[in-house]
């Protein structure tokens, strides 16, 4: 391959092409079509199967940001098999004929969320034991469904939320503090339906498919403590800000005076499976096959990223740049994967999100690359942070183009997280709309072959 061929707008091209594959690998439609199985007298799925009979109900209940698009393909598969079914996503979109969508807030709930999560309580409760509640779930179903315990008020409880959030803490650190104020979190909605069968289908948000952590585990035991959540508020130094209805509740459950939640072990588990059916790591997985077939060689770094978003940037690059000048692990014109989750610790009044600010953070170091270099990265659900767009992408001009322009460095706009004002006058952020998938994000580094005497313009 020549060098000249793998020139900025080559790179570029190629990157669109790896982050689109990517997110159609997570096409929760497909998935919940390929692991859902109808005849004429049963329902197979997850190697469980469900028999129809006289006074045997089957409950359809789809959360989460894919909520419509997985419970559309439900509804295409199951028909008129669906005795109840209730969805609740965060936008209203057409396409449902059987399930009753409700619409609430994401990331810090409402009272929608609270509404739709007291309607889904109630449909559990009311579930046989020859029953099947089959839950469908995807990122964002945690805030969507706040049922807070006795003596929160929702509003602390998404005080408490927002302080979390803007703290950096992670998402297994949220939702361990999430847990222990729901009363359907943490296997609080096996809790709820029992003595029903539950199958949940899963669609991954989190680093490394924990779950208990996805959606805050509604169907799993939950290995965390009231200890460990406190613990969290401590850590995340958001203390001194949480209402007093949070702590005086985290502290009785610290000191067995509150039921914790359901811990493994448990017999209502007996009934219940719960499996991931797509994450971040078949993602990653279709994004590398896609910069194959571009022609590029692959190198798949992480499916587990977590970190301070610009900190992870700056080591990203450092990467790349060691395989553009050594060949070490991989020569160029190469793509480097990286899937997961950062955080952002806010300190600025600025618009984006842990997407962009990784890109945003890149373009210096890009700019002083031996090669044409590409950096790109994306929320999977195509809403990054405080923003419309899903992410942004950088390359070696990123900085020189900005200068042009009259913009501030890069470090002026990490200052104020103020990443979309950077990327917006340069037409460089990824706006892909709600996609109706989440498996987090997906970021690409791609470098092409290096020239006597530089990179080369274009």
């Amino acid at each position: 391959m020549s060098g000249s061929r793998w020139d900025r707008r080559r790179l570029r091209r190629a990157a669109s092409a790896i982050l689109r594959a990517g997110l159609e690998a997570a096409d929760p439609g497909k998935l919940i079509r390929r692991h859902l199985r109808l005849d004429a007298q049963s329902l197979a799925s997850v190697n469980a199967r469900f028999r129809f009979g006289p006074g045997r109900r089957l409950a359809v209940v789809s959360v989460g940001k894919a909520a419509i698009t997985m419970a559309r393909a439900a509804e295409e598969v199951l028909g008129d098999r669906i005795s109840a079914a209730l969805a609740v996503d965060v936008l209203a979109r057409p396409g449902l004929t059987r399930t009753r969508l409700l619409v609430a807030r994401h990331p810090v709930p409402d009272e929608r969320g609270l509404a739709a999560a007291e309607e889904l309580e109630a449909l559990a409760l009311g579930l046989g034991k020859d029953d099947l509640l089959l839950l469908l779930v995807s990122g964002g179903a945690s805030a969507l469904l706040p049922a807070p315990v006795p003596g929160v008020p929702l509003a602390d409880k998404a005080a408490v939320t927002s302080l979390l959030l803007r703290a950096g803490a992670t998402i297994a650190e949220l939702n361990t503090v999430r847990k222990h104020l729901s009363r359907l979190k943490g296997g609080g909605l096996v809790r709820a339906a029992a003595p029903a069968r539950v199958i949940a289908l899963v669609l991954s948000d989190v680093v490394g498919d924990d779950l208990s952590t996805i959606a805050s585990g509604p169907t799993v035991p939950d290995p965390t403590t009231y200890t460990a959540a406190l613990d969290v508020l401590r850590l995340r130094g958001v203390w001194p800000s949480v209402p007093s209805s949070v702590l005086s509740h985290l502290e009785a459950g610290a000191r067995g005076e509150v039921p914790e939640t359901l811990k493994p072990g448990d017999p209502l588990f007996r009934k219940v499976i719960t499996r991931v059916i797509g994450s971040n790591r078949w993602t990653v997985e279709a994004a590398a096959q896609e910069a194959r077939h571009q022609g590029l060689r692959s190198v798949v770094l992480t499916t587990r990223l977590e970190g301070e978003a610009r900190e992870v940037a700056r080591v990203l690059v450092a990467i790349l740049r060691e395989c553009a000048e050594t060949g070490s692990p991989e020569n160029p014109p190469l793509c480097v994967l990286a899937g997961g989750e950062t955080t952002v610790t806010v300190r600025g009044e600025g618009r984006g999100g842990r997407n962009q600010e990784m890109a945003l953070a890149a373009v210096e170091p890009l700019s002083r690359f031996p090669t044409h270099a590409v950096f790109a990265s994306l929320a999977t659900d195509g809403t990054d942070g405080a923003s419309d767009a899903a992410g942004a992408i950088a390359d070696q001009q990123s900085l020189p183009r900005s200068q042009a322009l009259g913009l501030a460095h890069p470090t002026a706009f990490l200052a104020e997280n103020d990443s979309t004002s950077f990327f917006a006058p340069l037409g460089d952020l990824i706006v892909t709309g709600p996609t109706g998938t989440n498996v987090v994000d997906l970021t690409v580094l791609l470098a092409g072959a290096a020239r006597r005497g530089g990179p080369e313009a274009g």
